[in-house]
């Protein structure tokens, strides 16, 4: 068993594949395999792959090609055949260090079921744009380390910065959630984090977000805004229909529950008339004011703004 399966989705990512796959490949800690998922790729990216793999017989690779589902359903595909101790989601147009699982091995080799490290944002040729920091803690409950990361790391959800210790999520069953498109990291992180009985943040710098056109350019089209927006309803619904029969802690409960109320409040700011308001009429019917439990006056006073007036309550903020 490879103590680590890195599961590569791609989709059309010829120009930047090659790098990604070099970046694991050049790994000081060898003992991992490469899960590749190719999904459905149109442009030349089935050819950079086959001849990387021709040019790498050294490495356990496993190369899948399947029909077009979206992301979520190449994660889930890769999972699925994944034989590694843990579990690694690296985007195919991104790239690692090659000493992040060196790095982390410590933490491998504890069985921790949640290893959370950093990442850093750089350009087309490799230069650092900004290091995104966050808090750093040692082992600890995953009720304890999400009380630690909500609020305090804008980064929590994004699930190529960390590793997943295979047995733990597929006795948890997780899954991304295939039907909705977009924000599939933040439909289930947290659950993962909530639900994990040990959990680190490190503060090893490992993972390399490639900002290319494609992610500069992919706020600039409303319509996806609009299919985002609708997609975050969906993840808190299914949230609130999940969440209820986990044995955590009330406390923890209420803690995610207003986690997932910012972002669908803070969401609306991405969208014009009308659809902001078919999008605040949705919001108001799931009555997510009454997951703000307010601890002193001024709480309370907010509390009743979204309850009545949602627009207010986003001038305020």
């Amino acid at each position: 068993m490879p103590k680590v399966s890195v599961i590569i989705p791609v989709y059309n990512t010829g120009k930047y594949i090659k790098k990604s796959l070099d970046s694991v490949k050049n790994q000081t800690m060898k003992d991992l395999e490469i899960i590749i998922v190719n999904d459905g790729s149109t442009d030349n990216s089935e050819d950079i792959i086959n001849n990387w793999i021709k040019e790498n017989t050294d490495i356990v690779i496993q190369y899948y090609k399947k029909e077009n589902g979206g992301l979520s359903s190449a994660r889930n595909y890769g999972i699925d055949k994944a034989n590694g101790k843990y579990i690694m989601l690296l985007d195919s147009d991104d790239y690692i260090d090659s000493q992040l699982f060196k790095n982390l091995e410590q933490y491998i080799d504890d069985e921790i079921d949640l290893i959370k490290f950093k990442m850093i944002k750089v350009n087309n040729n490799g230069e650092e744009i900004e290091k995104l920091s966050g808090p750093v803690f040692e082992k600890c409950t995953g009720e304890e380390a999400f009380e630690k990361l909500v609020g305090n790391d804008n980064f929590l959800e994004v699930a190529c910065i960390y590793l997943y210790r295979r047995d733990f999520f597929v006795e948890n069953k997780f899954t991304y959630n295939t039907k909705n498109k977009y924000h599939e990291d933040f439909g289930l992180t947290p659950l993962i984090i909530i639900n994990a009985k040990t959990v680190v943040s490190t503060n090893v710098y490992g993972y390399y977000y490639m900002q290319t056109e494609n992610s500069i350019m992919r706020n600039e089209d409303y319509n996806k805004n609009i299919q985002k927006a609708k997609d975050v309803l969906a993840h808190y619904d299914n949230m609130i229909e999940k969440i209820n029969d986990y044995k955590i802690l009330e406390k923890t409960k209420d803690l995610v529950k207003r986690y997932y109320t910012n972002t669908l409040i803070i969401k609306a700011e991405e969208l014009k008339a009308p659809e902001k308001q078919e999008y605040l009429k949705q919001v108001k019917e799931r009555k997510v004011y009454k997951n703000i439990k307010p601890i002193n006056l001024k709480q309370r006073i907010k509390r009743i703004i979204l309850k009545h007036n949602i627009n207010l309550y986003l001038k305020m903020r």
